[in-house]
């Protein structure tokens, strides 16, 4: 029932199709009777002297020639001068108006439903002729052929009929198109149900006669349109999956890949059909990569991605062979994407193959062809970059390979495994590396000059620079393993005069579009050279500095040559820098040395330190952005490491990873904090930077927790049996007395510039350690070196009462001499303390005449203090007695 369902929509369907031709052919003789009652051209008022030649009359009636008219142009339209444009009549210019829904129904519609059930219907004819029984397979796979001939007949019969008719096909429902892809889906139906259902044909005819109807099916695509041609390249390209077999052919298979290639990018070029063209590639690419690195099969591989990327350069690339045309200077996205596609897959090719000298050789072929045809059009420029990268990749693959414990956890090298530096095939390599940085380097620099367009010198530059440099830094770790080399130094040299010698070149001459950008490329190129240079010729730990000094120099290259790559270029360099003692913070590892102050952290710390800290003076003066504060920001952070790791190296004699910490330590760290803080605070009123607002307030934070976690909690002398060390020039004094200093120091920096409370809480933390210094030290007179434990005196508790009262009297005395109501504020918390103290500890505490001494030395200088208020600070005059007569 369901069968019968099927025929009769089929059926309707074509009779709805019938109709809507006869509709069609009865509206264009109406157009043509419009068009033939129309009033004939204006003329213009200034029309020339001397008469043109009228072009020829239009009849809109059936021609003698129909093939040579398209519906978009008629022949009065191609005779006409540029300078004018054909009169058009009034209801041409009316706009049509929206079909409604009959009209969509009945051209619409009905032709998608009917197209979709007459595959559909002969699929299930097929599947009725099994069920019932009434065919054998034979007749079966004959009527199914003849259905699909019918169809295809059937499109080619409508179109021919639409081309006499001179109506154009809806572009959305085109009766022929849909027809001819209902043929080709029930054709490949067929010949797939013939060789998978019934064994008829060989999987060999069958990947023949599947791949015919795909072709086919692309060829018809230049008659039918786009959608026929997406049908077409999609089943010829999934032909190999449907067709299985015991033992495949790869030569086969890649041959009849290369063959739908070459037929999906000959119908994309004649059609311009870019979305074909990327379609092909992509799909082609990915059947390349099937199997790859199966032993035996380099050559079929080899064979695919060799003769796509051919193909794809002849057809595809704009400018080159049978390709599109090109416009000068312009850079096309298919066509560099076409060439970098084939690339991936040689570079897919060459790490799965494990580097052999065959797929080597592939690959050197490749990236050489893309120089040539970069050099040849603009419009493949784009695949330069993506060749230098694979080119990259392909060695620093090579290079691990030659060095398997650097994918091992940190624990020490394995001997004995992986090649050694002179086996297999290194020399090819390092001739291809050779051939490689040449090729780049030459034609990076004969290239400037040659574009209109700034972009392309800058892509030839860009390569000429980065290929040479990753293919010698993968060499020399392939090689010398990353030890010390001086004939690889000796190449950094050479490589670094060549670049210094492009850009002296470059900068004598006239000036081209992106020529300035090109020379300062090479010069960051020199550089870097000269950076690796030192790398390899000097010890572990070199590589840091060098990289910090190439940071410095493209600082200083960005101001001769402002470009805005060259300051993002420093920034990234820094970036590195970071990255690196992240991961070794000693820069040199165990040779790190013990001598104090003079050791590897000085040169690894400090170098890059000033390198960050001239190279953010150089920036500076061209701006303020985001690579100015990275450089400044690394500047800070490499200072602040210096001091701190140079003092955990000193203190702790070399064994920066020391798990504690003494009080001697913590007291260096906060006082060299609190300086870098105070520094920070007048860098920035000079140059108003925020890296140097945020940096002050970060390390004067930082400090402030080694304050209250480190001195007060963690290496407290009275909560910890620790030595203090002698009577007065000991630990404390470092320890408190100091830092007291400096955090009244910053307060009175930040005063005024900061917020309020900013300043008065350092002042406040200032006071706080400064008692605790006069506790400290009392406690050390009576308790010796050592302050934890012990029994307090009423000795000892009246000394405190005093020490603390006279404390607040030398702060009051400065508070009045200076005029500074923060020193009076303090003298009165601890005097205030010192009262506290008197009436809650003394008073229970002390006994005979300490006690009594205690109170009356501060009833003594309570009054003291309240007369120095009134006498001197609040002096009021005594008004004047009147007398009462």
């Amino acid at each position: 029932m369901f069968e019968i369902l099927v025929a009769g929509i089929a059926i309707a369907a074509l009779i709805f199709s019938r109709k809507a031709l006869n509709r069609l052919r009865a509206a264009e003789a109406r157009i043509a009777a419009l068009e033939a009652a129309s009033p004939p051209e204006r003329t213009t008022a200034a029309a020339p002297a001397v008469e043109q030649p009228l072009a020829p009359t239009i009849v809109p009636d059936v021609p003698a020639e129909p093939a040579a008219q398209t519906p978009t142009e008629t022949p009065a339209e191609s005779a006409a001068p540029p300078s004018e444009a054909p009169a058009v009549p009034e209801a041409a210019t009316t706009p049509a108006a929206s079909p409604g829904l009959e009209e969509r129904l009945g051209t619409r519609w009905v032709v998608w439903v009917g197209g979709l059930t007459l595959a559909l219907g002969g699929l299930f004819l097929v599947r009725y002729s099994i069920e019932a029984g009434l065919l054998g397979p034979g007749a079966r796979i004959f009527l199914g052929g003849l259905f699909a001939a019918a169809l295809l007949a059937a499109g080619e019969w409508t179109r021919r009929k639409e081309s006499i008719s001179q109506i154009a096909p809806l572009p959305i429902a085109n009766i022929p198109v849909i027809l001819t892809a209902a043929g080709t889906a029930v054709a490949f139906g067929t010949v797939f149900a013939a060789y998978a259902l019934y064994d008829f044909l060989s999987p060999a005819v069958a990947f023949l006669a599947l791949g015919a109807v795909a072709l086919a099916t692309l060829a018809a695509a230049l008659l039918h349109g786009p959608a026929l041609a997406g049908l077409g390249v999609v089943g010829a390209f999934v032909t190999p999956v449907l067709v299985s077999s015991d033992k495949p052919d790869f030569w086969a298979l890649y041959i009849y890949v290369a063959v739908v290639t070459a037929a999906a990018f000959g119908l994309a070029r004649v059609r311009m059909w870019r979305w074909l063209a990327i379609t092909t590639i992509v799909l082609g690419v990915i059947w390349s990569l099937v199997a790859m690195g199966v032993p035996g099969l380099l050559s079929p591989h080899a064979f695919s991605v060799m003769a796509g990327f051919a193909l794809a350069a002849a057809l595809v690339v704009s400018g080159l062979l049978f390709g599109p045309e090109a416009e000068p200077g312009k850079i096309e996205p298919i066509s560099s994407a076409a060439l970098g596609a084939y690339l991936f897959a040689a570079t897919v090719m060459v790490v799965a193959y494990q580097h052999t000298d065959p797929a080597m050789v592939v690959f050197a072929i490749l990236i050489a062809a893309v120089i040539a045809i970069a050099w040849r059009t603009d419009a493949a420029a784009g695949a330069l970059p993506a060749a230098a990268i694979f080119a990259g990749l392909v060695f620093l693959s090579w290079a691990v390979r030659g060095n398997p414990e650097w994918l091992v956890v940190p624990g020490g090298a394995m001997q004995g495994v992986g090649p050694e530096a002179l086996e297999g095939s290194v020399a090819a390599h390092l001739t291809a590396a050779l051939v490689f940085a040449a090729g780049f380097g030459l034609a990076g620099f004969l290239a400037q000059g040659r574009s209109s367009n700034a972009t392309v010198p800058v892509i030839w530059s860009a390569v000429a620079v980065a290929t040479p440099l990753w293919l010698l830094i993968a060499t020399y770790a392939r090689i010398a393993h990353l030890d010390r080399s001086i004939p690889f130094a000796i190449v950094a040299v050479l490589l670094a005069a060549a670049f210094a010698y492009a850009t002296e070149q470059l900068s004598r001459r006239e000036q081209r579009p992106g020529q300035a950008i090109a020379a300062a490329l090479f010069a960051t190129g020199t550089l870097s050279a000269l950076a690796l240079a030192f790398t390899f010729a000097l010890d572990k730990g070199w590589l840091t500095i060098a990289l910090a000094l190439m940071s410095l120099g493209t600082a200083w290259i960005s101001l001769r040559r402002p470009v805005p790559f060259l300051r993002w270029l420093a920034a990234i360099l820094s970036v590195i820098v970071v990255a690196r003692i992240g991961y070794e913070p000693r820069i040199a590892g165990d040779d790190i040395g013990t001598l104090p102050i003079f050791n590897w952290l000085l040169y690894g710390y400090g170098i890059p330190a000033l390198s960050f800290w001239a190279g953010s003076y150089y920036l500076r003066r061209r701006g303020d952005d985001a690579p100015l504060r990275m450089v400044e920001a690394a500047a800070i952070l490499f200072t602040v490491l210096l001091v701190f790791m140079e003092i955990r190296h000193f203190v702790n004699g070399g064994d920066v990873y020391r798990a504690d910490a003494g009080l001697i330590e913590v007291a260096l760290q906060v006082c060299t904090m609190l300086a870098m803080a105070i520094g920070l605070e007048r860098l920035r009123l000079r140059t108003g930077s925020i890296i140097h607002n945020i940096g002050s307030l970060v390390v004067a934070a930082i400090a402030g927790l080694f304050i209250v976690f480190g001195l007060f909690l963690l290496e407290m002398p009275m909560l910890w049996p620790n030595d203090v060390g002698g009577l007065v020039w000991n630990k404390l004094l470092l320890g408190y007395a100091l830092p007291a200093v400096l955090l009244l120091a910053l307060s009175y920096t930040v005063a005024g510039r900061r917020p309020a409370a900013y300043a008065n809480t350092l002042a406040g933390l200032a006071l706080v350690l400064a008692l605790t210094y006069v506790t400290l030290q009392i406690r050390r007179f009576f308790h010796g070196p050592v302050l934890h434990g012990g029994v307090t005196t009423d000795a000892e508790q009246y000394v405190y009462s005093l020490a603390w009262l006279a404390f607040g009297v030398v702060l009051l005395t400065v508070g009045l001499i200076f005029a500074s109501q923060r020193a009076r504020l303090a003298s009165a918390v601890v005097i205030g303390l010192t009262v506290l103290k008197a009436f809650l500890f003394d008073m229970s505490n002390l006994t005979g005449v300490y006690r009594a001494l205690s109170f009356m030395g501060l009833g003594l200088v309570l009054v003291a203090i309240g007369w120095l208020y009134q006498r001197i600070l609040f002096k009021r005059t005594a008004p004047q007695q009147v007398a009462a007569e």
